[in-house]
């Protein structure tokens, strides 16, 4: 049994390790991506307070809206409560492409975007640098990332049955990574040790990004949690596909009119109820406030408001949303280790990281079995 557990662990592992590794070290630069962004371009994300009082939320969307083309226009604005973040403003188009502005002149001071090193890491993670195709062609890069995170689940699998010890006294031992015993001591150890150290999480965000692979996958795991995956709430080409589209008057070049007159009342009676809140995103009609739960980084509760006169109409609290309000956030929260905050990022950044040295360890142990077989 063991013999088979073995061939299947190598078989899977030379053809699609080197893929792994390069999925699993793309991730781990991930982790952290928000904050190195911020840090390395604090002009845009960062102001200086000076003492002023912010603008009203209105005369900041006026301001920003006057420095845009005429097809462009301000969608939203996010306000943190934090004095020396730059507010931010969604724009209609390109798709997912805001704005920063001083809330204290309604100065842009930069637009978002990944700096093109993460820009490169998400592809390579995602699609392993392929570009989309046109049409109903196959996403190559996405298919083989998909097929070898797939794989990469029976990978560790069978790596757990190979390892095992034999005795309860052998396994502390096979925990241990050992410096000081020649370097195929060591690789060995952080490959079969490391690997078990590692082995949950790793499981967890295969298991959890295959969502973003294949709609059957997706399904299933959805019908997991009693819930029923929809089009709208898939994570694949029928959702981009959607954003792109757009609506008829955005496609023939006519923005619909923001109405942004009672936006600083909105916001002012959703900060007075919510005065905990890091931020308040307002749009034309809707408000969100991030829901701060332990889990769901993902979570809010939505609100409505008469866009005429601000005169909140409804709210969808987070707390009283089925599963199926509530999975993707989850999903998302889990693969990228966000649930649990600053521990639980940097545990899922180790775990990443030691995920892509398991190949490139077990191909040295591998070809150095090889040579010795040869030199017998």
């Amino acid at each position: 049994m063991r013999k088979a557990f073995r061939n299947i662990h190598l078989w899977l592992s030379v053809p699609f390790g080197l893929i792994i590794t390069l999925v699993c070290f793309s991730g781990a630069m991930l982790v952290f991506e928000r904050e190195v962004t911020e840090w390395g371009r604090p002009e845009v994300f960062n102001v200086d307070p000076q003492g002023r009082r912010p603008l009203p939320v209105d005369e900041v969307v006026a301001r920003v809206s006057a420095t845009l083309p005429p097809d462009v226009t301000v969608t939203g604005i996010t306000v943190f409560s934090d004095p020396t973040k730059a507010w931010q403003l969604p724009l209609s188009r390109p798709s997912r492409t805001s704005v920063y502005a001083n809330p204290y002149t309604g100065e842009v001071t930069g637009r978002s975007g990944r700096l093109p090193f993460f820009a490169s890491m998400f592809s390579l993670h995602r699609w392993l640098l392929d570009s989309r195709p046109s049409g109903d062609g196959v996403f190559w890069g996405k298919l083989v990332v998909g097929v070898s995170t797939l794989l990469f689940v029976p990978m560790l699998v069978s790596g757990v049955v190979v390892w095992w010890p034999r005795t309860r006294r052998a396994l502390a031992g096979s925990l241990k990574i050992r410096v000081r015993k020649g370097w195929r001591c060591f690789w060995y150890g952080l490959h079969a040790a490391g690997g078990m150290y590692a082995l949950l999480l790793l499981l967890v965000m295969a298991l959890t990004g295959l969502t973003w692979s294949f709609g059957w996958y997706r399904t299933g795991f959805y019908a997991l949690f009693g819930v029923e995956a929809k089009p709208g709430m898939g994570h694949g080409n029928a959702a981009v596909h959607a954003r792109q589209k757009g609506s008829g008057k955005e496609r023939r070049g006519q923005q619909p009119e923001l109405r942004t007159a009672c936006w600083q009342e909105v916001y002012d009676r959703l900060r007075q109820e919510n005065p905990d809140a890091a931020q308040i995103t307002i749009a034309d009609g809707t408000a969100s406030i991030p829901a701060n739960r332990f889990g769901n980084t993902r979570a809010s509760d939505r609100y409505t408001f008469d866009p005429h006169t601000g005169e909140l109409t409804g709210s969808t609290l987070y707390r009283t949303l089925d599963n199926s309000g509530k999975i993707r956030g989850w999903i998302y929260s889990l693969h990228t280790g966000s649930w649990g905050g600053l521990l639980t990022r940097l545990l899922w950044f180790a775990a990443a990281l030691l995920g892509a040295t398991l190949p490139l360890t077990g191909y040295y142990l591998w070809l150095k079995r090889l040579v010795r077989k040869r030199a017998e």
